[in-house]
C-alpha cells in the first residue's frame, strides 16, 4: 500500500487523539464525582429506612396509647356509673357490697393502665425525638445529594464536551486521510491495536520492539510513500526526520 508521507504523519496525530478519546471514555465511566453521588445515596438508603422504622414505631405506640386511652376512658365512665347507683340508695346492702368490690377492683386497674399510658407518652416523646432526628438527617443528606448532582452533572458535561471536541479532531483529520489507509488504521483500532507509531530510536512506537538491522534497513530504503508496517504487531509504523533510520528514506 502506498500513501503520501504527510497522511502517515497524521496517522501520528489520530493516534494522540484516540488515546486521550480512550482516556476520556474511561474517565466517564469512572467519573470520582459519580462515586461520590453513590455513597450520598447509600447513607441517603439507610436514613430513609431509618425514618420508615421509626414511622413504623411511632405509629404502632400511637396504637397502643389510643387503645390503652379508650379503655382508661371506658373505665372512668364505668365506675362513674357504679358510683351514682351507689350514691342513689336504690341498692340493698347485699348488691351495694358487691358494687364497691367492683368499684375498688376498677379503681386498681385505672391506676396501672394511667401508669402504662404514663410510659407510653414518655416512649412517644423519645421515639418523637429519634424520628425529628431520622428527618433531619434525611434532609441533610438530600441537601448533600442536589450538591453533588451538581457537581457530578459538572464533570460529565467537562468529560463529554472533551470527548466530543477529541471526536471532531479526529474526524478533521481523518478527512485529510486516504481511505484505504484510514481503513487499515480504524480495522486495527478496532481489534484492540495501536495502530500507527512513529518509528524512533530503532523501534516500533506501537508495540516499543526494538528493530533488527535488516528491518530497518527495509525501512530505510522504502520508497517514502510505502506503508510500512511492524512484524510484530502489524502497526503501521511511520517514518519522520525523528526516526534515526541508518540510510536514506527518511520522509520530509
Amino acid at each position: 500500500m502506498k500513501a503520501a508521507p504527510a497522511q502517515q504523519r497524521r496517522l501520528l496525530d489520530m493516534a494522540d487523539l484516540d488515546v486521550e478519546l480512550a482516556r476520556a471514555r474511561h474517565r466517564l465511566g469512572r467519573l470520582p464525582e459519580d462515586a461520590a453521588l453513590g455513597e450520598v445515596d447509600a447513607e441517603l438508603t439507610i436514613a430513609e429506612a431509618d425514618v420508615t422504622k421509626a414511622e413504623a414505631a411511632v405509629a404502632e405506640l400511637d396504637e397502643a396509647y389510643e387503645k390503652a386511652d379508650a379503655e382508661l376512658t371506658g373505665m372512668t365512665e364505668h365506675a362513674a356509673r357504679d358510683r351514682e347507683k351507689l350514691e342513689s340508695g336504690a341498692l340493698n346492702h347485699k348488691a351495694m357490697a358487691e358494687m364497691q368490690h367492683e368499684l375498688a377492683g376498677l379503681d386498681q386497674r385505672r391506676e396501672l393502665l394511667e401508669s402504662d399510658v404514663l410510659e407510653i407518652m414518655e416512649r412517644q416523646e423519645a421515639l418523637a425525638m429519634e424520628l425529628q432526628r431520622a428527618q433531619a438527617t434525611v434532609t441533610a443528606l438530600l441537601e448533600r445529594r442536589g450538591a453533588a448532582v451538581v457537581v457530578r452533572d459538572h464533570a460529565l458535561a467537562a468529560t463529554e464536551n472533551e470527548i466530543t471536541e477529541f471526536g471532531n479532531r479526529r474526524a478533521a483529520i481523518a478527512i485529510e486521510v486516504d481511505d484505504a489507509l484510514l481503513a487499515v488504521y480504524d480495522r486495527l483500532r478496532e481489534q484492540g491495536q495501536v495502530a500507527a507509531g512513529l518509528v524512533r530510536q530503532r523501534r516500533c512506537g506501537a508495540c516499543r520492539i526494538e528493530l533488527d538491522p535488516r528491518t530497518l534497513n527495509a525501512i530505510a530504503t522504502a520508497a517514502d510513500d510505502d506503508v510500512v508496517r511492524c512484524e510484530e504487531c502489524t502497526a503501521i509504523m511511520v517514518r519522520t526526520e525523528q526516526s534515526g533510520l541508518p540510510t536514506g528514506g527518511v520522509a520530509q
